[in-house]
């Protein structure tokens, strides 16, 4: 859309993304109409195992974030995963990989007229190094004569003035600009949320977490009572972040649902369940540490500084959102609220 309707744009470009295609379509009414009952479950759980390096006879979503595991199907020998060690589970994955990569790069090529332009959009990166981007339109964009690119090969642009931009060592007059940060990660919680969160006896929760957040279940936190968090911050990660949250929302609903069975007015995470959570942490966070150590700067790896308290990798649960999601129906199956101490 800005393409069409700027005079000129400039895209200034600190890595390429991996732009592959969308396939964005109408829903067929037929199909909408002949859905069974808990269709919308059943796609979730399916996508979540897929993406999550599971195995499923089916691919019910079909789309490009499950692609590669389409692939990584067709080169696993006729037995199955079960007859793969891990090492061998590790080099077809990397094939795969490879093999996705480079029908994105050449994706480019076929789309992109200027070879110049088109070599610096290509990634050179593995796919889940970052977020993967899905768009029709994107890469025929840079084929407008009123678009250009500015490769910054990776170094960002230097600064912004009054009247432009300068990278490259050269400054670009424009009269607006969208700055597009992406997404802050590793800060306080409560600098992302624009407000401190006050707890029992005058603490905030900026300073209980300064070295690090410290919950149970990525839910609840000592002396914040009745206080629930939703998000990455010690949970799981899933690429369908509704599906994540919904999950959270069961959980904590089952809690409040129990609280008022038992008539309690007040919820709060044990000093123990709370400490046993944050060893469970660190100690599963960094499971795809090796992965992530080669790959470029990004969030996912905390810009290159994977050994710091707030990076992504060190609070996210490394068993992946299917373990999580298990661990959480399991507590709530139990029915014995452990680790809550209610009052």
């Amino acid at each position: 859309h800005l393409g069409a309707t700027a005079e000129h744009l400039y895209v200034f470009q600190r890595t390429p993304s991996s732009v592959d295609v969308r396939a964005n379509r109408p829903t067929e009414p037929d199909w909408a109409e002949n859905l069974e009952p808990g269709w919308q479950q059943r796609r979730m759980e399916n996508f979540n195992i897929l993406v999550s390096g599971g195995y499923q006879k089916e691919d019910l979503v079909g789309d490009g974030w499950t692609e590669i595991y389409r692939r990584l199907a067709k080169i696993v020998p006729p037995d199955g995963y079960e007859s793969l060690s891990k090492g061998q589970l590790a080099e077809i994955t990397e094939i795969a990989d490879f093999q996705k990569m480079n029908q994105v790069r050449t994706r480019v090529d076929t789309i992109v007229r200027d070879p110049g332009t088109a070599e610096a959009l290509k990634p050179y990166y593995r796919q889940f190094c970052k977020r993967p981007c899905y768009h029709d339109e994107y890469l025929d964009t840079f084929n407008r004569p009123n678009v250009t690119l500015v490769d910054t090969r990776g170094q960002g642009v230097e600064r912004v003035t009054e009247t432009g931009i300068v990278a490259n060592g050269r400054h670009y007059e424009v009269d607006c600009v969208i700055f597009a940060t992406g997404f802050e990660v590793g800060t306080s919680y409560s600098r992302r949320s624009g407000y401190e969160v006050i707890g029992r006896d005058g603490t905030t929760l900026s300073e209980k977490w300064a070295h690090g957040p410290r919950t149970f279940h990525g839910l609840h936190s000592r002396n914040f009572p009745n206080c629930y968090f939703m998000g990455l911050i010690q949970g799981a990660l899933s690429p369908n972040f509704p599906h994540m949250l919904n999950e959270q929302a069961k959980q904590i609903s089952h809690v409040v649902g129990e609280a008022k069975r038992r008539g309690v007015t007040v919820v709060e995470a044990s000093q123990r369940a709370e400490e046993s959570w944050v060893s469970t942490i660190k100690r599963k966070a960094r499971l795809g540490r090796r992965f992530f150590a080669e790959c470029t700067p990004g969030y996912y790896n905390n810009e290159g500084k994977l050994d710091t308290e707030n990076g992504f990798l060190s609070n996210v649960y490394g068993g992946g959102p299917v373990e999580f999601f298990e661990i959480l129906k399991a507590w709530r199956d139990e029915g014995e609220l452990e680790g809550l101490e209610l009052s």
